[in-house]
Order: C-alpha cells, then sequence, then structure tokens
C-alpha cells in the first residue's frame, strides 16, 4: 500500500500548522485510498519518524514523502536527507522516496501567480 507524508518546517504558533491540516484533510478528501500523514522538521509533532511510524501500523509499505517548503533551503538540503536516511534505516521494509520542494513546481508557481491576480 502505498502513502503519502506531507512533511513542513513547524513553528512555535500551533495556528501555523492549521493550512496543512487543511492541505491534509483535502488530500483525504480526493485520494482516500491512499493515506496522508502530517510531518514537521520542528517545533511540532508528528517529526517524520512518528509519521513513518504511524504509516507503518497501517501497513503502507510505500511513502513519497512531499516537502511543503516553497525551496530547496538548508533544511531540505542538509536535515530532510539525514533524518530521511534514519527513517529508511529504521523502516527497512518500507520504500521511502521524496519529491523536491512544492515551491520549485511551475504548477505551483502558476497557482500563486493566479491567486495574486485575483486581487486586482
Amino acid at each position: 500500500m502505498k502513502a503519502i507524508i506531507l512533511f513542513g518546517h513547524g513553528a512555535r504558533d500551533s495556528r501555523w500548522r492549521e493550512p496543512f491540516d487543511r492541505l491534509a484533510q483535502l488530500w483525504h478528501e480526493q485520494h482516500q485510498d491512499t493515506p496522508v500523514e502530517l510531518a514537521f522538521l520542528e517545533m511540532m509533532q508528528p517529526s517524520l519518524e512518528e509519521a513513518v511510524n504511524s504509516l507503518s501500523t497501517k501497513g503502507v509499505t510505500q511513502i513519497t514523502v512531499v516537502p511543503v517548503f516553497f525551496g530547496q533551503g538548508g533544511h531540505l538540503r542538509n536535515d530532510f536527507p539525514v533524518l530521511l536516511e534514519a527513517c529508511q534505516k529504521q523502516f527497512p521494509k518500507i520504500q521511502l522516496s521524496a519529491m523536491p520542494a512544492v515551491g520549485e513546481d511551475l504548477a505551483v508557481l502558476q497557482a500563486i501567480v493566479d491567486f495574486g491576480a485575483r486581487a486586482l
């Protein structure tokens, strides 16, 4: 079974995660057969490890991690690969893969342009 993890930075203010919760809910509504979990780099739970563990208990064998970051900064270039590798070692029966940062996708960038254009 395949699953997805939406991976964000995390913040001290709990309201920061509200769009992530809505994003996960939208995923669930549109892809009911593919489990989704949120995970955060720091300051919020669950961690990437906790999200992978949660999905593993549901029988998931393939997980794609989608970094919900605007770009490939230091966290995604340095910290994220270490976390992903640690999860792969801890859960060797699960195939883990990762997408680039969502902000590097042309469709996402176009959606932001369209969002701004609606303000005009």
